[in-house]
């Protein structure tokens, strides 16, 4: 799972720092659209793990960007 969680804070955390600074709502559009894509593939525990219980956690627009500064700290304090 160590590989699983350094993996993902590195694409959470890169993606969540181009979409904190983006103006552009189609970028914005592009980042969730990979995040989301992601989620369907990494490690289902992990996944778990972070979205504590919540079925939409990282795959829903009004909550993405509290949902993607969640998962980047829970995955930072698991490093």
């Amino acid at each position: 799972m160590k590989h699983s969680i350094e993996s993902a804070y590195c694409f959470f955390h890169q993606k969540w720092r181009v979409y904190q600074y983006s103006n552009s709502p189609q970028q914005k559009e592009e980042i969730e659209y990979a995040i989301a894509s992601y989620v369907e593939t990494m490690n289902s525990e992990l996944y778990k793990q972070l979205a504590q219980g919540r079925t939409d956690f990282l795959l829903s627009h009004s909550t993405f960007s509290s949902d993607i500064a969640n998962a980047v700290n829970q995955l930072e304090a698991m490093l």
